[in-house]
């Protein structure tokens, strides 16, 4: 990939492009709003697989467990989405995270996603937004380091430059793969979380007011999240951070329509929970602010739509 085709593949794309989604989708319930968001937005983009991605936090016993639940969670959604077509292109993502930078974790989902991304070039990318630990996409790279050049990974992971620290779950889960990502050459946009994308919340009353009752999936995301959220806030005035949909909205934001993006610096995750002082001499896009109403506004819209 040239540096005209690196900086072209780094814009948000035009038209409908091809999307694989990984996803730790049982992990927490911003998940299962972004699968459905790419789901809806079949006027823009065309999922060619999803992958379930590791997680180990108190929804899991073990990053293998948190995947298989993963797993099972984005067949669940293809059902209530009515999207059943999809579901022998879901894929078993990896059991364990990156032991070192330099052996991968064999999954069927790297095996996909290097399969894949075999049958596209650098004037025509495949899209792999990441919303969990991103050990599935590292994998693949190490597995075949010339797919770097025929995908644009979108990840949402680590804090925002800004932040304290580093240690965002999806970010501290692996920060070996995500340094093996962010090595790669692959043209990259980061979405961090706090900082940035965690401007995007959703409160009780929409849910209520705008999905729930619409049609089954919008129902389900409106109940799931009412429900986990007043285990530990009801009778309280609440909103829930459901940022993994940001990932999404980066391929549909034309003209900035959702959120401002700017070429920075590559700046590695360290392993002591920082960013790394020095910069690389890479450049890769870097989410600064997220236009709340106005992706708000497109995702109500979308998941409202009947099946």
């Amino acid at each position: 990939m040239n540096e005209q085709q690196y900086r072209a593949a780094l814009l948000p794309p035009k038209g409908c492009v091809d999307v694989i989604l990984d996803t730790d989708a049982y992990n927490e319930l911003d998940d299962q709003f972004a699968l459905a968001y790419m789901l809806r937005a079949t006027d823009r983009l065309n999922p060619v697989g999803i992958t379930a991605a590791p997680f180990f936090n108190s929804n899991s016993s073990s990053p293998e467990d948190g995947m298989l639940r993963s797993y099972d969670e984005i067949l669940k959604i293809l059902r209530l989405a009515e999207r059943t077509d999809l579901c022998d292109r879901v894929f078993y993502g990896s059991r364990a995270y990156l032991a070192d930078e330099r052996m991968p974790q064999p999954s069927d989902a790297a095996d996909f996603i290097c399969r894949q991304a075999a049958g596209y070039s650098a004037d025509r990318p495949l899209y792999i937004v990441a919303i969990g630990a991103i050990t599935n996409v590292a994998s693949a790279l190490l597995m075949h380091p010339e797919i770097a050049d025929r995908v644009v990974i979108v990840w949402l992971g680590g804090h925002a430059h800004h932040f304290r620290d580093t240690r965002e779950f999806n970010m501290w889960q692996d920060v070996a793969a995500a340094r093996v990502v962010f090595l790669s050459g692959a043209p990259i946009i980061q979405l961090p979380c706090m900082g940035v994308v965690s401007e995007f919340r959703i409160s009780g009353p929409e849910l209520n007011c705008w999905l729930a009752g619409k049609n089954p999936l919008a129902d389900y995301l409106a109940r799931n999240t009412v429900e986990a959220v007043e285990r530990y806030a009801k009778g309280r005035p609440w909103t829930r951070v459901i940022w993994d949909v940001t990932a999404v909205a980066y391929l549909l934001n034309e003209d900035d329509c959702f959120m401002r993006a700017e070429l920075r610096p590559i700046r590695l995750p360290g392993y002591d929970g920082q960013y790394e002082k020095e910069e690389t001499a890479r450049e890769y896009v870097y989410v600064s602010e997220i236009y709340r109403d106005a992706l708000m506004g497109d995702l109500i819209r979308r998941l409202r739509e009947e099946d």
